[in-house]
């Protein structure tokens, strides 16, 4: 097994046991490491976040300058082209739907009053012109979650086919009965989310249980973002990817609902949510129905289908007998375009998400073509599309892998770069789930910094990334993120940073580049990112997920 050490002057020196006694040669790393620089890292990021490239959203004007700037950047660089078609695109069919909705809440006779986007939102995801739910019953489910594997069903048996379900967001928050101050970390993972606390799925066991409609009720500390984030993530067009049925399997009505409206809701069906709640967390919970409360959906959709793209570029690997092996580094382009339905600003520039991670993958690419000689393995750099609609690029490509997965060593992510300035350490979403943790560790160790896990576990980061899709098929995956220990900054200034972006500008058309903007802490993260994929592709094993994690078993059939 081979050990990998990074000593002073960015010098990687590679250290192999008795078993393979040839020495390897040492690479000097540093005329790569030296291509990365802020200035052109934000002069990117500028490009891509213009008004000119209209919000980037699939589909659009902004998405044809995206994808030939990010070509124009990969060519210049002298990379490849990473399609074995010779091209630098991947097609991804996508099946846009811009719902138009109308929505009644019933109960004894009295509708509730309700404001669109404002206090509830509702859209349909079938490729239909029309979908309607007439006066059905309303339920509420808990978390609408059911997992075996911690004896929990929140649907108890309970037929609600044809029902519209209420669900509250995030997993089930159980405490720990040695101390209710705590989560039981053996329910759900503790404080941090799993997967069924993800609207998709809410969404899908919905779909699966033949619900007409499923609305979560929104709360922004368990969500981990406002509601004015859901409206203007979904008040527009919203793609999926083309299905054979047209997506007629999905519930037929998806929305959201504020705390508040949710609240009134119930207490009009003589219900209180505040008690609800807290028995949504037992396990002995069943649904709880609002008597006399029926919920009525009439939904119009635009329909169009289009050829949106992931463009895909590759460092050919110097190793003959490893080349077709490969390392994939990835960031989404695109963002949320423009809503011309908002007064003022209506493009959502999409400045730090993620022109930035997309302008960290053209800077990675750059110093890669610089290296001599180039990594054993081969190196992609894959820019995603439709992150922002449901990670449906990266899901296409991970289902329709240009490059066999088996044969794929790792995905390291980029989403959102550090804007604020140096820090004493990075953090690693889903920390300590595969060794490319333990090689970002070393990596991190050698310059003098930590890894951290991820400050918020309880809003799901681990599933709200491109890096997921690739999870699920099997691929280890990285997801790195910004530290919070700023140098020269007094504590809590990283929360303080990161806090103030999530309620002003995330998903909004703030979402800018700001004049207190600090790319430095960026490129010692993005030095660090090349420094972890070369290692991945010289090294002598493939990273592997580490035992008890829920992708281990997959991967395990896939490479034996």
């Amino acid at each position: 097994m081979q050990k990998i050490l990074l000593v002073p002057g960015l010098v990687l020196v590679l250290t192999l046991t008795a078993c393979s006694p040839a020495p390897q040669p040492v690479v000097d790393l540093k005329p790569a490491l030296d291509v990365i620089s802020a200035e052109s890292l934000l002069s990117e990021i500028k490009t891509l976040s213009s008004d000119d490239f209209e919000g980037r959203k699939p589909g659009s004007a902004g998405e044809q300058k995206t994808l030939a700037f990010v070509q124009q950047q990969f060519q210049q660089a002298g990379l490849k082209p990473g399609n074995p078609d010779g091209t630098y695109l991947q097609n991804v069919p996508l099946a846009g739907v811009t719902s138009k909705n109308q929505a009644e809440f019933v109960v004894k006779g009295k509708k509730l009053a309700l404001a669109d986007k404002k206090d509830y939102i509702a859209l349909s995801s079938r490729y239909a012109a029309s979908v309607e739910v007439k006066a059905s019953d309303i339920v509420f489910v808990g978390y609408g979650v059911v997992a075996p594997e911690y004896g929990w069903d929140d649907y108890k048996g309970v037929d609600v086919k044809g029902k519209t379900i209420l669900m509250l967001v995030n997993d089930p928050a159980i405490p720990d009965a040695a101390d209710p101050a705590k989560l039981d970390d053996k329910m759900f993972k503790g404080n941090a989310m799993t997967y069924y606390g993800r609207w998709t799925y809410k969404y899908e066991i919905a779909s699966q249980k033949g619900a007409a409609a499923a609305i979560i009720i929104h709360e922004t500390g368990p969500a981990g973002y406002p509601f004015e984030v859901v409206s203007g993530s979904w008040g527009g067009e919203n793609f999926g990817i083309q299905r054979p049925d047209n997506n007629m399997g999905r519930v037929a009505v998806e929305g959201w609902m504020t705390y508040r409206k949710a609240t009134e809701l119930c207490k009009m069906a003589g219900l209180d949510l505040a008690e609800l709640k807290k028995a949504a967390i037992r396990k002995d919970f069943k649904p709880v129905p609002l008597t006399g409360a029926m919920a009525s959906f009439k939904v119009t959709n635009t329909l169009r289908k289009i050829d949106s793209h992931n463009v895909i570029a590759k460092v050919e690997g110097s190793d003959p007998a490893l080349k077709n092996q490969y390392v994939i580094y990835n960031a989404h382009w695109d963002h949320l375009g423009r809503n011309p339905e908002l007064e003022g600003d209506q493009i959502f520039n999409g400045a730090a998400d993620n022109a930035s991670g997309t302008a960290g993958l053209i800077e990675l690419a750059r110093a890669y073509a610089k290296l001599t000689p180039a990594p054993k393995r081969t190196i992609l750099f894959l820019s995603v599309t439709a992150e922002e609609q449901g990670l449906l690029g990266s899901q296409y490509y991970a289902e329709n892998p240009l490059y066999p997965l088996k044969n794929t060593l790792a995905d390291i992510n980029m989403d959102e770069l550090n804007v604020w300035g140096k820090t004493k350490d990075m953090t690693i979403v889903g920390l300590g789930n595969s060794t490319l943790d333990d090689i970002t560790a070393d990596v991190l160790k050698a310059h003098g910094r930590t890894v951290r896990p991820d400050p918020e576990p309880q809003v799901g980061g681990f599933y709200r990334s491109d890096h997921f899709e690739f999870a699920k098929q099997g691929l280890p995956a990285l997801d790195p993120g910004a530290g919070v220990d700023f140098i020269g900054k007094p504590v809590g200034y990283g929360k303080e940073k990161s806090d103030y972006f999530t309620e002003h500008d995330y998903h909004k058309p703030s979402d800018e580049v700001k004049a207190d903007w600090d790319l430095s802490g960026a490129v010692d993260d993005l030095k660090a990112f090349f420094e972890i994929g070369h290692r991945v592709a010289q090294g002598d094993v493939f990273p592997t997920w580490k035992p008890g994690t829920e992708f281990k078993a997959k991967r395990d059939e896939m490479v034996k």
